[in-house]
């Protein structure tokens, strides 16, 4: 209820009746383009490089599940030329602010990406799935030609965890959040999620229990844990089972000490393959 207020007090600070109406193009003749948060922002600056302007609405750092708008955003979604969201109520203040239209793309909706029926919204952890939705925004910015580089390089990279996790002593993973189920999918892995798709969900007591016994029952080594979301959960199940703790990241958005280093999708997947390649004794 305090989002939907929120919402309409913006609205009518703007002046307008509806937050998903048309607005002007942005100056220096780039295409303005909004994104909702990391992977489409990334995925737009990669396609657009030096023809648009891109903007990512969830700061670095932050939790993009909980984003809250501002007037500021508001005004940037009605300026936009282009915004794209993830959609199925993943960011539901923000979509609603956002609207529909033809400048408003919904990425969940991309034809042939099969989603999970829990409505699972992470299927960038996924190269295969990923790439369908960086062809969709490159449609949507009439840039064909750096589209099929992006996606030439993220199919590298698919091949790089075909061969990676191909031959491990291990098969199960065990994650704090429930983000990485495409990606299990994609390489023959079994996802064991202390909590469901919210990522600083409580589990309960018999929730956590489950997961305890199923970590000895495979003989995992590693517990992960991700860099937005505190690691309490996964080191409480580490330290009653033995098993140590490792970062995997769901890339939900970058850390400003990641923005430093010069990480992007490419550096962290690749990280997050190292990792998994260690805790499931690939060779």
């Amino acid at each position: 209820m305090r989002a939907i207020i929120i919402l309409i007090c913006v609205c009518a600070l703007l002046g307008t009746t509806s937050c998903g109406g048309s607005g002007s193009s942005s100056g220096g003749g780039k295409e303005k383009v909004v994104a909702a948060f990391y992977p489409l922002a990334f995925a737009a600056q990669e396609i657009g490089r030096g023809k648009v302007e891109v903007e990512n609405l969830t700061p670095a750092g932050a939790e993009p599940h909980d984003l809250e708008i501002s007037p500021r955003d508001v005004r940037d979604l009605r300026g936009a030329d282009l915004v794209l969201l993830v959609g199925h109520g993943f960011q539901p203040q923000l979509e609603q602010a956002a609207g529909s239209g033809d400048k408003v793309v919904a990425l969940l909706d991309t034809p042939g990406l099969n989603l999970f029926p829990n409505g699972d919204p992470h299927v960038w952890l996924d190269p295969q799935r990923y790439i369908l939705i960086v062809r969709r925004i490159g449609s949507a910015l009439h840039q064909s030609d750096s589209t099929q580089r992006l996606i030439t390089r993220i199919r590298a990279l698919d091949r790089e965890y075909r061969r990676g996790l191909a031959h491990c002593a291990r098969r199960e993973i065990v994650t704090s959040h429930e983000a990485f189920a495409y990606l299990a999918q994609r390489y023959g892995l079994r996802q064991v999620a202390i909590t469901g798709l919210t990522p600083e969900a409580e589990p309960a007591p018999r929730d956590l229990q489950r997961v305890i016994e199923l970590v000895r029952k495979t003989h995992a080594t590693t517990i992960f844990f991700e860099t937005l979301v505190s690691p309490r959960i996964a080191e409480t199940v580490a330290r009653e089972t033995g098993a140590k703790t490792a970062v995997l990241n769901p890339i939900e958005g970058l850390t400003p000490a990641e923005q430093r280093r010069g990480d992007d999708y490419f550096t962290v997947m690749r990280s997050n393959l190292a990792q998994l390649r260690l805790a499931l004794g690939c060779r």
